[in-house]
């Protein structure tokens, strides 16, 4: 059955999560404060719909049908109505509290609100709402039209009738939901991000060059990307904010961001999105 669905956030994950339920056949709004981010949003959508009729994999009416089915907007009103909520904003609690905060006043008491989070407890920000049961931890993989991966992370109050929905949707959107609970980086980024900070500090005190690093991770370790290539399509503003959450949240030095991380990012040396990371870019 088609849902009436929300993103939040129309940037990188927003606008492929809102991809993916289009095509998915769901009514999706798609809701930013910036309407220039949103016809950039819009823009990439149709552009990756493209990609996939070019290559078969969808037919070119069903591209035409799935941009149909998104609206996007500027206002918080047009969220009202929807079912389901995936929040894909700024990776900053305070900025979720806010939108969790108001999502709670003007949504339907029954529709559930996700969090693409991917290191920020769902347990907090449920919290924040009246309804802690139907908050729960959709954690899409980038690219979300291509990566199969759907972490779903249960908080402390989220039922188990919440738990079903949610699995049972990203079943039915073509993807892999794996169950997990609700710690600091929950899987993906606890592995993930030690292993990038350690490349980041191998760089730091000379050890080799970037290029040489991933080198040795793609031909050693079969890694289809290189760490610090990885950080950079990640953003490294991105690295740095998951580092901090898992060093404040577990108390443990070996998730320390390394000094070169912080001092890139307050170049404004973010990766691709800014031209220029560990690579640069055109």
């Amino acid at each position: 059955m088609p849902l009436r669905v929300a993103v939040l956030g129309a940037g990188t994950m927003g606008n492929g999560i809102a991809q993916v339920f289009a095509q998915g056949g769901h009514t999706v709004v798609l809701r930013d404060l910036d309407q220039k981010a949103l016809d950039r949003a819009m823009g990439q959508i149709d552009k990756s719909l493209g990609k996939l009729a070019e290559k078969g994999k969808i037919a070119s009416g069903d591209r035409s049908a799935a941009m149909d089915r998104i609206r996007a907007t500027t206002g918080m009103d047009d969220v009202s109505g929807v079912d389901l909520v995936i929040e894909a904003v700024v990776e900053n609690l305070a900025v979720k509290q806010q939108v969790f905060t108001e999502l709670d006043r003007v949504t339907r008491p029954d529709a559930i609100l996700a969090s693409n989070t991917s290191s920020i407890s769902i347990t907090k920000l449920g919290a924040f709402t009246r309804r802690p049961e139907n908050v729960i931890g959709m954690h899409f993989m980038n690219p979300v039209p291509l990566m199969a991966l759907v972490e779903v992370i249960r908080g402390q109050a989220t039922s188990d009738a919440t738990m079903r929905t949610v699995m049972d949707l990203s079943r039915a959107l073509g993807k892999t939901p794996v169950e997990v609970n609700d710690f600091p980086g929950f899987v993906a980024n606890r592995v993930l991000m030690p292993m990038i900070n350690e490349a980041i500090f191998a760089v730091y005190e000379g050890v080799a060059k970037p290029e040489a690093i991933d080198q040795v991770m793609k031909l050693g370790m079969n890694h289809p990307m290189g760490p610090l290539a990885l950080a950079d399509f990640i953003g490294l503003d991105v690295c740095l904010a998951i580092l901090e959450v898992l060093h404040d949240e577990l108390g443990d030095p070996k998730y320390r961001p390394c000094p070169l991380l912080r001092r890139m990012v307050d170049a404004g040396w973010l990766g691709r999105k800014s031209g220029r990371g560990f690579y640069t870019y055109a």
